[in-house]
């Protein structure tokens, strides 16, 4: 079906079973260990074999010389893959523009340069380390600062790299208060607790794969085109994906290697990436330069906004335009955005945590919450008195949706930011500093078409069957509940299957898109499910009523099972969209509150509490939401206080490329946190009325306790993360 109207009334509005806080389906296989991930799952026979994925030492060079010998020689060893017996590989069409197996250039550190294949995992981890490889070093370019100045204009991405209305020069020129900063954030991993992981497995021509893939339809083309062989052959398994954060987006070398080996082996192969490899191996987020000028009036009114980013990436790659937020937050009649992305021999960056509005917001919100105190306002209604209804950039182009203000608002008095001291360094508690913070959300609520099967048995019971993945977010949930809901059933009863490419195609998850698109396929799945069901039992109209497990036309009533009886009745369906969100600009919004202190002897830094605002239509499932906003929340968190891969520029590698010293949040870290969801529903974002709210809450966290800390001490530090040796430096 095709949704180009805005939704009206339909069964979903009973909401007794959407947009209650259901618990979790799947979690009780998960608690248990019954849940099967990628490098769990069992095959039938005993012939299952283990690969061993073989780094490069360098960042740029040349294979010389690759010695397998010993390796070769070593107990258990079955097979080693190289350049030199893989075959062609072919990416051109895929995604990822990095090759998964260097030979004999070597394009970036640790990209894999062998797969040693053996009976067990710690025969071919033993014969990995008997690989001699003689390298040809080359000089590469790993420092953005230094490739800065001759960066050119990024590839277009969700937009133009370059943007202008009215005279942004002249009016920022001729502005009473102004602003001119430049912040920085750093290149940052995805750090998710499940590796990747695939067994692959052949049966003739056709390949089978147990894989940690979020986005499947992708990653079974781009699979494809690395083998040459049909779309069709191949299938993609991910029942359960632990953590992706759109590192799993795509197909990389654990899955193309496992394929590879098991073709040339005759047997299935098994490969989980080693973690220290995942650092430099996979993508990541590229680090950032922003500079970011406000123009304002003394009565708080912006007349001039512009904000620059320099980014980076491989030949081809996707840029990170932090610009985004600024396109579509604050009103400001002369406005400029320009994204730029250097050329630079470290590996691949890629899609993670809202990519853009990220890093984007961590400089776009901090400059704003300078340019309120430059002017005396307060931060919260700097940002209220700066709000529009309309997209900025194209004045013609409503937002569906837009409680900016509302957030702000209510933020506000549940967090008590009328007891905010404006005057930094003036609160303390002993020998802490105490600061507030506050920071406005947006990350945009794109939705795509999906679709889904649903089939009903003669129990009674609804099976709901598509290719959407669940990467700890709850699409179990959500999708079991729309369908309970749209069929006037128990939530259980009804099966849902999800993660296998053979089922109908979805969107996948990723970028905020996920909940709000797949339920809009089992909506409609459900609908051509209740037409068949009408059909069988030869009733017409509308005012046919499925609820409490019966369906009902006037007098009449019957079992919803009964009409299974002769045979099980399908119903299959793909959502798709028409003008409405070319029309509408589809975006959520936030406020995040954050409160911090600051030991004023040794500079150690504690977030004691944080408060989340989320405006994002529909919420299907509060407790499912909560749980994604409080996670998106700690990794703001994460981005704020530590997050941060050190580059080697010398040598052109992450250098802490594990989790002792990549460090992210632990519970220690974790304050008080409180999610509001604004009671709201947005029809013209999808047939159930609801938007992604996964990503919002990271977008405004990082910038929130930025500002809490100059609340707290007086000091601005405008280079993430925030550690405490950047605020003794900046202190004097």
């Amino acid at each position: 079906m095709r949704f180009d109207v805005p939704a009206g009334v339909s069964p979903i509005d009973r909401l007794k079973v959407v947009g209650r806080p259901v618990a979790r389906i799947e979690g009780p296989l998960k608690v248990s260990g019954l849940a099967a991930y990628a490098y769990d799952h069992r095959l039938a026979d005993a012939h299952l074999v283990h690969g061993y994925i073989v780094g490069s030492a360098i960042a740029k060079g040349r294979i010389d010389h690759i010695d397998l010998a010993d390796a070769e020689a070593a107990p258990g060893v079955l097979f080693i893959l190289t350049h030199r017996n893989a075959g062609p590989i072919g990416m051109e069409r895929s995604v990822i523009r990095s090759k998964v197996l260097a030979g004999p250039e070597i394009d970036h550190y640790h990209q894999a340069i062998a797969l040693v294949v053996a009976e067990t995992f710690e025969q071919a981890r033993a014969a990995a380390a008997l690989i001699r490889v003689d390298h040809s070093r080359k000089t590469g370019d790993f420092d953005l600062v230094a490739e800065k100045s001759g960066a050119p204009l990024a590839p277009s991405f969700r937009g133009p790299p370059e943007a202008a209305v009215g005279d942004f020069e002249g009016a920022f020129r001729s502005a009473p208060f102004q602003l001119d900063e430049t912040f920085t954030t750093p290149d940052q991993s995805h750090a998710m607790l499940e590796p990747h992981a695939t067994i692959a497995a052949w049966e003739g021509d056709k390949l089978t794969c147990w894989t940690s893939v979020q986005l499947l339809d992708i990653g079974t083309s781009d699979m494809a085109s690395a083998l040459g062989i049909p779309k069709e052959n191949i299938r993609f398994i991910s029942h359960y994906i632990g953590g992706g954060f759109g590192g799993k987006g795509f197909v990389l070398a654990d899955n193309i290697l496992a394929a590879l080996a098991a073709r040339a082996l005759g047997r299935p192969v098994k490969v989980a990436m080693q973690r220290a490899l995942i650092f430099n191996n996979t993508t990541h987020r590229s680090a950032t330069i922003q500079r970011i000028r406000i123009g304002a009036q003394p009565d708080g009114k912006i007349v001039a906004i512009g904000h620059e980013s320099w980014c980076y990436n491989v030949h081809n790659g996707w840029p990170e335009s932090a610009t985004q937020p600024t396109k579509v937050l604050y009103a400001g009649a002369n406005r400029m955005t320009r994204s730029h992305m250097a050329r630079l021999d470290l590996p691949e960056a890629g899609h993670m945590r809202a990519p853009c509005e990220t890093p984007g917001m961590m400089a776009l919100e901090c400059a704003m919450d300078e340019m309120a105190i430059k002017l005396g306002i307060d931060p919260v209604e700097f940002r209220i008195l700066n709000d529009t209804q309309v997209n900025p950039e194209n004045p013609s182009r409503p937002f569906s949706q837009r409680r900016f203000v509302e957030c702000l608002r209510q933020g506000a008095d549940r967090f008590g930011w009328s007891r905010r001291n404006a005057q930094p360094g003036a609160v303390r508690e002993g020998r802490w500093l105490i600061g507030m913070g506050v920071a406005g959300a947006v990350r945009a609520a794109p939705i795509f078409p999906s679709a889904a099967r649903a089939r009903l048995d003669r129990n009674g019971i609804v099976t709901i069957e598509t290719d959407m993945t669940d990467i700890g977010t709850g699409s179990y949930t959500v999708i079991a509940q729309t369908a309970a809901e749209m069929m006037g059933i128990d939530i259980d009863r009804v099966v849902v299957r999800l993660g296998d490419s053979s089922f109908p195609v979805s969107p996948g998850s990723g970028g905020q898109f996920g909940a709000a698109s797949s339920t809009a396929g089992v909506y409609a799945a459900c609908l051509k499910l209740r037409e068949a069901v009408a059909r069988h039992l030869g009733w017409n109209g509308d005012d046919i009523e499925f609820a409490d497990g019966l369906v009902r036309q006037g007098w009449q009533s019957v079992d919803l099972g009964s009409t299974a009886l002769a045979g099980e009745l399908i119903g299959g369906d793909r959502m798709d969209y028409g003008e409405l969100s070319q029309t509408y600009d589809l975006q959520t919004f936030g406020a995040n509150f954050s409160e911090v202190a600051v030991d004023s002897l040794t500079g150690e830094i504690r977030v004691r509490r944080m408060l989340m605002v989320c405006s994002a239509g529909r919420i299907l499932n509060p407790k499912t939401a909560r749980s994604q906003v409080i996670g998106s929340m700690v990794m703001g968190l994460g981005a704020a206080l530590m997050e941060q891969l050190a580059v080697d520029t010398r040598f052109g590698l992450f250098v802490n490329h594990d989790l002792a010293s990549y460090e992210v949040p632990v519970h220690a870290d974790i304050p008080h946190q409180e999610v509001i969801f604004l009671d709201e529903v947005d029809p013209i974002a999808s047939p159930l009325k609801a938007k992604g709210v996964g990503e919002l809450g990271i977008v405004g966290t990082a910038p929130s306790i930025a500002n809490a800390l100059y609340n707290a001490t007086g000091v601005r530090v405008r280079d993430y993360p925030l550690t405490v040796d950047k605020y003794l430096r900046a202190a004097g």
